[in-house]
């Protein structure tokens, strides 16, 4: 029943005019039905009234439905000088109670004071029938008025469940559309957060694999054994840099169960990220303040990314821009303190020159280096401080990071 409901709201969408005149053809047939085979006059109170006039006033009752959607109030209007001249003259044809037809799409369409209306265009025949005929009020009046309650109520009713269901097609949609939004907002963090990550492995590993390079050039004259190492070392380094590029991106392939998912790198790597910084030729010394055993077992694998990424940043970036002091050779000095309540890292050097991503000293700005660090240590609550030593006597990075997330 519910299929076959469906099919037919769905043809009265399509060809609503073919429905509304199906509907008026059924209607006004039988109407004409009840003319012909006599039927009015088992409930009229004059079965004397003229037969022709009993035919136009079937026809006129039904055949008006053709616009009850369209325009109701109007088709009620139409009816209602034609029912006043039925009841007085006592012909009573029960095509009459089709008024109540146009009633039903005023109360499912129309405002409530437009339903009073109808309401009153409706029962104004009956009133004044039943004031100028005594003895009708019980045998008609009452039984239009309960058919009158009755439609203005299913109208209502239908009415009301309608907007309801509307309501919640609406909020489904706004609902579908939000998850949507939220998909297309956590794509874009997380190509942001994958650019970070190359930008990360990619400007490391060419900044050693470059150091590495220049000094196997300088070596190779002098000493051919040193060359063969760095030589051996850029293989080694371009090698570890392709296999995290593949990791990163093979992740973001459609689930392929082939697909590496090694975890991200933790403080645990510290060492061997600065052994390799060390091999392409920038001495840096490593110290430890504090008790690292509990804090850094407290310590997320995000909040251990994000030390590892800002130490591999700040190593980077001496080794792209800065120079070597004329008294003395360029070094850099990484300390991580550990507290009960955070973790500080603060990475130094010895440099001079553009301190950042490629701007002059004496106009600092912060490149995209100094802005992924900050936005990965605001994740997690933290900060970063960056900027020249005193007496230009080197760069300074400052992370301060919580090993646990306050409370909001």
């Amino acid at each position: 029943m519910r299929s076959t409901l469906d099919r037919l709201r769905a043809f009265d969408r399509r060809r609503p005019r073919v429905w509304d005149a199906a509907v008026t053809a059924f209607w006004a047939v039988a109407a004409v039905l009840d003319y012909t085979s006599g039927g009015w006059r088992t409930v009229a109170r004059d079965v004397t009234a003229p037969e022709t006039l009993v035919l136009l006033m079937s026809l006129w009752f039904s055949l008006p439905l053709l616009w009850r959607r369209t325009h109701p109030m109007t088709v009620l209007l139409l009816s209602a000088p034609v029912n006043l001249v039925n009841i007085w003259t006592g012909a009573v044809v029960q095509a009459a109670l089709l008024q109540l037809i146009p009633v039903f799409h005023i109360a499912l369409r129309s405002s409530l004071r437009t339903l009073g209306t109808a309401v009153l265009v409706f029962c104004a025949p009956l009133l004044a029938g039943a004031v100028s005929i005594p003895g009708i009020w019980g045998r008609q009046i009452v039984s239009y008025v309960w058919g009158l309650v009755f439609v203005a109520l299913l109208g209502i009713a239908v009415r009301t469940r309608r907007e309801y269901t509307e309501a919640l097609v609406e909020r489904a949609h706004r609902l579908e559309h939000e998850r949507d939004q939220q998909a297309r907002l956590a794509a874009a963090a997380e190509r942001t957060r994958i650019a970070r990550e190359m930008h990360d492995i990619i400007g490391h590993n060419l900044s050693v694999i470059t150091g590495l390079a220049d000094g196997g050039s300088y070596a190779a004259a002098k000493s051919p054994e040193r060359a063969a190492q760095a030589l051996e070392a850029i293989g080694t380094t371009s090698r570890q840099a392709l296999s995290e590029l593949r990791r990163l991106l093979g992740v973001l392939r459609d689930d392929h169960p082939d697909a590496d998912r090694a975890p991200q790198p933790t403080l645990d790597d510290l060492a061997p990220l600065i052994h390799q910084v060390r091999r392409a030729g920038l001495p840096v010394t490593l110290d430890l303040h504090g008790d690292p055993g509990r804090p850094h077992t407290a310590l997320t694998p995000g909040r251990q990314l994000t030390v590892y990424r800002v130490v591999q940043e700040s190593l980077t970036n001496t080794l792209k821009h800065a120079s070597p002091p004329a008294d003395a050779p360029l070094s850099a000095t990484v300390t991580l303190t550990y507290t009960p309540t955070h973790i500080e890292a603060t990475i130094t050097d010895t440099g001079v020159g553009a301190p950042m991503d490629g701007q002059d000293a004496p106009a600092i700005t912060l490149g995209q280096g100094i802005m992924g660090m900050r936005e990965r240590a605001a994740l997690y609550n933290g900060t970063i401080e960056a900027g020249p030593l005193p007496d230009h006597g080197g760069w300074r990075i400052h992370l301060r990071l919580p090993l646990e997330d306050r409370p909001q």
